[in-house]
């Protein structure tokens, strides 16, 4: 039997759980990955009713599914953003609070750490999310940036997480950042020095997700065998990019998703350029047997018609490694 594959919730906060369990069950999923919003899973009910988690899980097992892992990357995000008002529209109020940024990054650490305390009562052992940076606006070196600049954007995020990832240990959760432009590690060379700033601790890792890595060029092959120790959980979403010259590049030109002007757009699995079969076959080098999670993003495609197409195409892709030699049969 292949690896379990879910479909993760969070581009499907807009219908209850029950109903969205029920359409998973009918496309064939294993399971789902449930995120920190909507009414998928709440971390202050999960803390403060002894029957919330187990409820959870009854409604999945009512359908045949089960959870290996949740999401809270909305909160994540604040943690270390230069916090302004497009905050607003993705946190809850009482995070949000006031608006006053140091105080919307302090909320979303404590919420944070109040998530993994949840995540160990709900009996998963992942929580998948981000980090947010106080220097991705520093990508482009001009006006130079100075090295120094950038020193400060890591110690930032050691010294906002690290308090963090003391709770996640204190009950044995791993965090999986899914690494991603906006983030502290957005490629391969800032996820090592992001590992790095937080001096290896073995909390930190990674949601691996190939369609944040393609497009920008990034080896998403080589970042499963780099980080081999550090892949907790592993998102499948597909993504296109152009082959010749476009109105706009990697950095999209300020165009929303499905503009026909963008070099580059998500697409559900299989109608992209990501080779999966490859990611399949690093992921089984390294051990990896947690859940392929499809986090489903296509704007130009029905989305119920392409959450079952892509259940399809991952359990397609995904195979077994060979627990022999292919020419095993001619040795004595």
């Amino acid at each position: 039997m292949g690896r379990p594959v879910t479909l993760f919730t969070g581009q499907w906060a807009d219908l209850p759980l029950e109903e969205l369990a029920q359409k998973a069950s009918d496309w064939g999923y294993d399971g789902l990955e449930l995120a920190c919003w909507g009414d998928h899973f709440e971390v202050d009910k999960a803390l403060e009713d002894d029957s919330y988690c187990q409820g959870r899980h009854e409604l999945l097992a009512k359908y045949g599914l089960k959870v290996w892992s949740i999401s809270n990357h909305l909160v994540g995000q604040a943690v270390c953003d230069n916090i302004d008002s497009r905050h607003e529209a993705i946190l809850s109020p009482d995070i949000w609070g006031d608006g006053a940024p140091e105080g919307v990054r302090g909320r979303a650490a404590e919420e944070m750490k109040k998530t993994a305390r949840a995540a160990a009562k709900f009996g998963v052992s992942v929580v998948n999310g981000f980090t947010g940076s106080s220097i991705w606006h520093l990508l482009y070196s001009f006006p130079p940036n100075a090295p120094s600049q950038i020193d400060a954007g890591f110690e930032d995020f050691a010294n906002r997480w690290n308090p963090i990832f003391d709770a996640f240990d204190e009950v044995g959760i791993k965090f999986g950042l899914e690494v991603h432009p906006t983030e502290i590690a957005f490629d391969i060379v800032s996820s090592e020095r992001a590992i790095e700033a937080v001096n290896g601790r073995e909390t930190f890792g990674f949601n691996y997700d190939p369609s944040h890595l393609g497009y920008q060029g990034v080896d998403y092959v080589a970042f499963i065998e780099r980080f081999s120790d550090r892949i907790y959980h592993a998102h499948m979403k597909d993504v296109w990019w152009s082959s010749t010259p476009r109105l706009s590049g990697v950095f999209g030109g300020h165009l929303n998703f499905g503009d026909a002007r963008r070099y580059w757009d998500f697409r559900s699995i299989g109608r992209g350029n990501i080779d999966f079969e490859e990611i399949i076959r690093a992921l089984n080098n390294i051990g990896y047997d947690g859940p392929l999670s499809i986090e489903w993003e296509d704007s130009g495609m029905d989305r119920e018609h392409g959450a079952r197409e892509a259940c399809a195409q991952v359990k397609g892709y995904d195979f077994e490694p060979s627990a022999r030699a292919f020419d095993s049969a001619f040795e004595e």
